[in-house]
């Protein structure tokens, strides 16, 4: 919870410097103290005097290095602030700070601080996604800080794309809901295994059967779990998402692989969550050679076998004291469908996802679940990012917790 808390915003050169005054707002409305610093590129967006006045505190620029003080600002600044803020956050601040670059007030005072750090970053798509830009955000998150993705929307250059700052709501609500106060963690110490992405079934050396997923909820779970204290495992099939940072990682291609690693490290986990897309079905021969394509004939057929139940084998060997929470993707009587699931497969909390809204779903930054027990109907979330989802129903697993 921030109210009461002491952030230092960082107010960067970019036209989203705008929202950072709405954010400013919505923090003093919510009785968060709040010292600005600006550079001198945010200064030709927005006013200084704008969030002086607003903030109730002095704001500081690059002259804030000569002003008279028994103090050295930057240092007392650093030392003042609870958690940092970058809002915008731009490509060029992003490189500054993830490669130790101290060359105004700004950056300075950043490198100074050894609290939380939370950046928003704000640009054009084409540089966000430049390896360079991708390179200093997964630097900055193996040394600690965190990234409140940008959504894809309307940018300054008049087209919809990825890289549009998140809203100052959405913002203040994410820190609200991630900043953890002291040495408490809700999580800290329990032991959770998560599985993600889609598995794959060989056919022959060069062809398999797979899914759409994208692994992108499951590493959700995993990054936010381990920043609430968990000590998490995650095996993964096949996926492309960066591994978050403190998590340990086991990769794995097809089902048989991923219920072998499942079953050797369930039990010496309190809690299994399988959001991974496993495979119902494998082909029940594996050809060894490529498979020619036949010019006489049209059609290839398989032979394909049921894969086994990985979250219901499991389910059923657990422990009094061990939660398994299982992922449900439905099309068509979603709730039903997965209700039926969770009492069939022995499970404590079942996650729907209805992947007939090509929204939201598999390989989508933002999803929309429906969380479901014994009783019923726990919670059905907004659209919201997979972040977001992946929190609310880490809440719910440390309510069952305790």
């Amino acid at each position: 919870m921030l109210k009461g808390k002491r952030v230092a915003l960082f107010v960067t050169g970019s036209v989203a410097a705008y929202k950072a005054i709405y954010l400013l707002r919505i923090f003093r409305k919510n009785g968060v103290d709040v010292k600005v610093v600006m550079t001198s590129f945010a200064e030709k967006f927005v006013s200084k005097l704008t969030f002086q006045v607003l903030s109730k505190n002095d704001v500081y620029d690059d002259q804030s290095y000569f002003d008279d003080s028994t103090t050295i600002n930057h240092i007392g600044l650093a030392k003042w602030a609870d958690l940092a803020v970058i809002v915008p956050a731009t490509a060029n601040f992003i490189a500054k700070t993830a490669n130790g670059i101290a060359d105004n007030f700004a950056s300075t005072t950043l490198l100074a601080m050894d609290c939380p750090k939370y950046y928003a970053p704000a640009m054009n798509d084409v540089m966000l996604d430049n390896p360079a830009t991708q390179r200093n955000i997964m630097q900055l998150k193996h040394d600690g800080a965190h990234f409140i993705a940008p959504k894809v929307g309307l940018l300054a250059e008049g087209y919809s794309a990825n890289g549009r700052m998140d809203e100052p709501e959405e913002i203040y609500h994410f820190l609200d809901q991630n900043f953890i106060d002291g040495n408490y963690k809700p999580l800290d110490g329990v032991n959770l295994l998560v599985t993600a992405g889609g598995t794959r079934e060989p056919i022959d050396p060069v062809r398999y059967l797979s899914n759409k997923s994208s692994g992108k909820m499951g590493y959700a779970i995993a990054e936010v779990a381990q920043q609430m204290g968990a000590n998490v495992t995650l095996i993964s099939a096949n996926s492309h998402c960066q591994v978050p940072s403190g998590v340990r990682v086991i990769n794995v291609h097809s089902a048989d692989q991923l219920e072998q690693q499942v079953q050797a490290n369930f039990p010496h986990n309190r809690v299994l969550i399988m959001a991974a897309a496993v495979s119902d079905f494998k082909p029940d021969h594996v050809s060894s050679q490529k498979i020619k394509k036949d010019l006489d004939h049209d059609s290839l057929d398989l032979h394909l076998i049921k894969n086994h139940d990985v979250v219901s084998r499991v389910a059923k060997t657990k422990k009094p004291d061990q939660i398994v929470i299982g992922f449900a993707a439905e099309t068509n009587h979603p709730v039903e469908n997965a209700t039926h699931k969770l009492k069939q497969k022995h499970l404590d909390l079942i996650v729907l996802n209805d992947v007939s809204n090509s929204a939201i779903g598999f390989n989508s930054d933002d999803n929309q679940v429906s969380i479901i027990s014994d009783k019923g109907l726990i919670k059905k979330t907004n659209i919201e990012s997979k972040s977001k989802i992946a929190k609310e129903i880490l809440e719910i697993l440390c309510k069952r917790l305790n």
